[in-house]
C-alpha cells in the first residue's frame, strides 16, 4: 500500500504551480502495525457501543429477541423510575464532595513534600502516599473498608471513645455515603504525584521575587502557586471527575451489591448493574449507560469551557 504526499508541478498555462499528490511507498507497513489497535477498537469499543445504542431503544431481557420500543426506556427513566433519580442524586453528592476533597488532600500533601529542606526521604513518602491509589479500587480494600466502618467496628469504637456515638457507619443511611467518600479521598496518591511534578516545574525565581516584596505564605500560594499550577489542577479535575462518575466497586462491595441502607449508596453505575444483570433489563441498562455517557460529556465540556476563566498557561519564556 502506498501513501499520497503532495508535491508541486508547473501549470500548463504558465500560471501558479498546483500541488500534485504523489504516492509514497511503504505506507502499508504503518497500517499493518496499526491493525491490532484498529481491530481492537472496532471489536471491543465501537462495535459494543453501536450495539448498546441499538439495545437502548429496545426491550431486551437476554433470553428473547430485542423488541423495538423507541424512546420508551428513556421516558420511563425520567418519569416513572424513582430509584433512577435517587441514584443520580447519590452520584452527584459523591462527585461534588469526593472530588474536591481528594484534590485538596493531594495538593496539601504535594505542597508538604515540595517544601524546601524536605528532600530527605521524599521518595519513600511519595511511594507510601501513592500506594493507596494502586490498592484503593480493589475488592480486598473495599472489604477492609467495610470492616473498619461496620457496626461496632474500629472506626465507630474510636469515635465512641471520643464521646461521639454514631451507631455505625455502613448501616446508617446518613453516614454510609461518607464511608465511600473517605475511601475515595484516601486514594489521593495519583493526583498527588501529578501535583508534585507540577510544583517542581514552577520557577524558583518567582518565589524569590515575592519573598523580596514581603509576601506571606498565603499570598505566595494565592498569587504564584495556584496560577502556575492551574493547568495541572485542571488536568486532575477532569480525570477525577470522570473517574468519580464511574465509581462502582466500592459501592458494590460495601453495600453488598444492594446500594443500601435505604439506597444511600445507590451509585448510578450500581443501579445500572442491577437493572442489567439482576433484573435482566438490558435495554433499560443500555439507555442508562448512554445517559451517563452524555452526562459525563456535558460536565467535561463545562469544565473545559470554564478553563479560560481560571487556567493560565505560560510560554517557553514564562509569559502567560
Amino acid at each position: 500500500m502506498v501513501v499520497a504526499t503532495p508535491v508541486r508541478s508547473a501549470s500548463p498555462a504558465g500560471g501558479a504551480e498546483r500541488p500534485v499528490r504523489r504516492r509514497r511507498p511503504g505506507g502499508g507497513i504503518a497500517y499493518l502495525f496499526l491493525s491490532p489497535w484498529i481491530a481492537g477498537a472496532l471489536l471491543l469499543t465501537i462495535g459494543p457501543m453501536v450495539a448498546s445504542l441499538y439495545l437502548s431503544f429496545t426491550d431486551y431481557d437476554l433470553f428473547s429477541s430485542p423488541s423495538w420500543v423507541g424512546l420508551e426506556n428513556y421516558r420511563r427513566m425520567f418519569t416513572e423510575d424513582g430509584r433512577f433519580l435517587t441514584s443520580v442524586w447519590v452520584t452527584l453528592k459523591y462527585v461534588l464532595i469526593a472530588v474536591p476533597l481528594k484534590l485538596a488532600l493531594a495538593l496539601a500533601v504535594a505542597l508538604l513534600l515540595n517544601r524546601r529542606g524536605t528532600r530527605r526521604g521524599q521518595g519513600l513518602y511519595r511511594s507510601a502516599f501513592y500506594a493507596p491509589s494502586l490498592l484503593g479500587a480493589s475488592v480486598s480494600i473495599a472489604l477492609v473498608w467495610r470492616t473498619l466502618f461496620g457496626d461496632g467496628a474500629a472506626f465507630e469504637r474510636g469515635l465512641a471513645a471520643l464521646g461521639w456515638e454514631t451507631g455505625g457507619w455502613v448501616g446508617q443511611p446518613q453516614y454510609a455515603l461518607f464511608t465511600l467518600i473517605f475511601l475515595a479521598a484516601w486514594q489521593f496518591g495519583a493526583p498527588m504525584v501529578i501535583f508534585l511534578a507540577g510544583l517542581k516545574q514552577i520557577p524558583s525565581d518567582l518565589y524569590d521575587a515575592v519573598a523580596v516584596d514581603g509576601a506571606g505564605r498565603w499570598q505566595t500560594f494565592r498569587t504564584i502557586t495556584l496560577p502556575m499550577l492551574s493547568p495541572v489542577i485542571f488536568f486532575n479535575l477532569v480525570l477525577e471527575t470522570i473517574h468519580a462518575f464511574q465509581a462502582f466497586t466500592p459501592a458494590y462491595v460495601v453495600s453488598g451489591g444492594r446500594g443500601g441502607p435505604s439506597d444511600a449508596t445507590l451509585f448510578y453505575t450500581l443501579y445500572l448493574y442491577q437493572r442489567g444483570f439482576t433484573d435482566f433489563r438490558m435495554g433499560y441498562a443500555s439507555a442508562m449507560a448512554w445517559v451517563l455517557l452524555i452526562a459525563i460529556a456535558i460536565v467535561t465540556a463545562v469544565i473545559f469551557r470554564s478553563a479560560r476563566l481560571w487556567v493560565f498557561y505560560t510560554d517557553d519564556k514564562g509569559k502567560s
